[in-house]
């Protein structure tokens, strides 16, 4: 169904993956679709989805990606806030260094996820306001995890998660008045290109589609009632059941909890 049909979005880190997924959903939801990112043009997002080539670590090309969308699209209803740093060169002398404890991670890892993810959600989200205030319309979804609130994987990723979770609240304290919703959103386990290259050893029975997260955005957006949700977190298979939506295969995957994870 077109619930968004004449709606404006805009999804940065929309090459593949996650960004991707949603960008598919937002538009398979009947709204314009503009998807940020330094590969995009590769991305094969067919009609209703327009590419930007970005790199959100470079404030000037931020700037150019909101200005062309402000010309052709005159207005922003959903900004997603997907990009994301720090996954790079995962592997360094033969060894892979994403598990390790802090002493012995790579420092450029921090700077990457702050830079490329939790500064350029920060960024895109200026921009953002600066469209839905005077409209009195809009939500930013930020896209976050649960290493936010429990230890996965590395300390950088856990405190730049967590970073984004803050964000989204006192941004949301902040646009409370003006009618503009902040949320954080957390995947399930997501079935990008990423993790199916490595889908021989991972149990997928109840992962989710990239797509599913564009559904999960698409109702969020929907909901007239959003105001109340503006500042939280939310897991998108906990919006699949409130809404009554589900994934590209029919299946609603169950939600996880912080003990699931």
């Amino acid at each position: 169904m077109a619930i968004l049909h004449g709606q404006v979005a805009l999804v940065t880190g929309g090459s593949r993956g996650v960004g991707r997924g949603a960008a598919l959903g937002l538009r398979e939801a009947g709204a314009t679709v503009y998807v940020t990112g330094r590969t995009v043009g590769d991305a094969a997002l067919g009609e209703g989805c327009i590419p930007i080539r970005c790199d959100h670590t470079d404030d000037r090309a931020v700037e150019a990606a909101f200005a062309r969308m402000a010309r052709e699209g005159g207005r922003l209803d959903v900004l997603v806030n997907n990009v994301w740093g720090g996954y790079e060169n995962m592997i360094e002398n033969g060894e892979f260094t994403w598990g390790l404890p802090f002493w012995r991670q790579p420092l450029k890892r921090w700077d990457s996820m702050f830079a490329a993810g939790v500064r350029a959600s920060y960024v895109a989200s200026c921009h953002a306001a600066r469209v839905m205030v005077p409209a009195r319309h809009g939500l930013i979804v930020n896209i976050s995890f649960w290493a936010a609130q429990k230890h996965l994987a590395n300390v950088a990723y856990g405190v730049a998660k967590a970073a984004t979770d803050k964000m989204t609240a006192d941004m949301a304290h902040e646009l409370r008045d003006h009618e503009v919703a902040v949320v954080s959103l957390y995947p399930g386990l997501v079935r990008t290109e990423k993790v199916m290259e490595a889908a021989a050893y991972l149990d997928l029975s109840n992962s989710e589609s990239p797509a599913f997260i564009g559904r999960a955005i698409a109702a969020l957006a929907a909901d007239p009632e959003i105001m109340s949700k503006s500042g939280s977190v939310v897991v998108a298979a906990a919006l699949a059941r409130e809404y009554g939506f589900s994934d590209m295969d029919g299946k609603q995957p169950a939600p996880l909890s912080l003990e699931d994870v």
